[in-house]
């Protein structure tokens, strides 16, 4: 089969840089293994420079968070006609964003948790105001996250027989980091994700239920520390709890025009607070976290766990992305439109 030039982007300006460091190193070994060229280069000023001169057949970001998962690296890529893999620029931003994200889910009848979105701005500052608005409006047991950050940095949880100032201090870390502040009830239950894979058609790989050790939820000691979670995929799913998790995960996918691939949260159980996701039922209590445009691909990972349970190897995983991303091509170029005739010398209004 055909060699491509892949160069596999990493790291950036984002709290997220080392652990993409850690994906791009996977994704390369594996390009690597079945024959392609490949480079990594750094997120940095002089990337689109890099780009311009590598000749390069085909991209694979692998930078999480901001700039590189948020559109901002993507858009780049269409302006120089470089075919990649992964969401397109809207996707990226819109998941990015998962105050954004929460709107369109919602729109699409996808199981949500209760929350508000606090814009610092907005609320002038005051994290006591704000953290008792959202115990008014939300519940006691909440959960407080940045809206544009990934591997649940910046995630606080606080239990619901805590003081109001607790609730407060992690509104402001998380202003800190963020200008916007999401606090959802705190949905009770089992962490499971489940990856789409789309090459075509979206596909679910089997769920995966993680167990963090010695850690109050999955948070980024968890993901990133070896040892420090548990995996077992396919999760311990009845086998109609197993289906709903798979198809809220296709539908979420689809919500936000992704493709290629994606990773989406959940959380399985009950919701003791009532939150949004007892609409799906309370035989089938699914609750939709966010959605991952670029899964991590490190040796910890769980997209490529799932995927090799799927039947792919991470050598044959990235392989197809790339030939699919090559396939497609860059972003279509539309044609320019030609003056009408009748307004030329006529002087042009803009």
């Amino acid at each position: 089969m055909t060699r491509l030039s892949v160069a596999v982007v990493q790291g950036g300006p984002s709290t997220e840089a080392e652990v993409s460091r850690a994906s791009a190193a996977g994704v390369a070994k594996a390009l690597e293994e079945v024959g392609h060229g490949v480079v990594r280069l750094e997120l940095d000023a002089f990337v689109a420079e890099s780009l311009r001169t590598g000749g390069y057949d085909v991209v694979f970001p692998a930078a999480h968070g901001a700039v590189g998962e948020d559109g901002s690296l993507q858009g780049l890529l269409e302006v120089a006609s470089l075919p990649y893999v992964g969401a397109g620029v809207l996707a990226s931003a819109v998941a990015m964003h998962k105050r954004v994200a929460r709107v369109l889910f919602a729109a699409a009848g996808l199981p949500v948790a209760r929350g508000i979105c606090l814009e610092r701005d907005a609320c002038r500052g005051d994290a006591l105001a704000a953290a008792q608005r959202a115990r008014n409006e939300v519940g006691t047991a909440l959960v407080v996250k940045p809206s544009s950050h990934g591997s649940a940095i910046g995630v606080t949880r606080v239990e619901g027989s805590a003081p109001i100032e607790d609730l407060a201090r992690a509104i402001e870390q998380t202003w800190a980091i963020d200008d916007f502040a999401i606090v959802e009830v705190f949905v009770r239950g089992r962490e499971v994700t489940c990856g789409v894979l789309d090459l075509g058609r979206s596909v679910a790989l089997p769920p995966t239920e993680i167990f963090a050790v010695d850690e109050p939820f999955y948070n980024y000691t968890a993901r990133y520390t070896p040892g420090r979670s548990t995996h077992i995929c396919p999760a311990h799913l009845d086998a109609r709890l197993l289906r709903r998790v798979q198809e809220v995960a296709v539908a979420a996918h689809e919500a936000l025009g992704s493709r290629d691939l994606s990773r989406v949260d959940f959380i399985v159980g009950r919701n003791d607070e009532g939150g949004e996701g007892a609409a799906v039922g309370r035989d089938l209590p699914v609750t939709l976290l966010e959605v991952n445009t670029i899964p991590g691909m490190t040796a910890t990972s769980l997209y490529p766990e799932a995927a090799a349970v799927h039947g792919l190897s991470m050598p044959q995983l990235c392989d197809a992305l790339v030939r699919h991303a090559h396939a497609r091509g860059p972003a279509k170029r539309q044609t320019p439109r030609p003056f009408p005739a009748e307004a030329r010398g006529a002087g042009r209004h803009t």
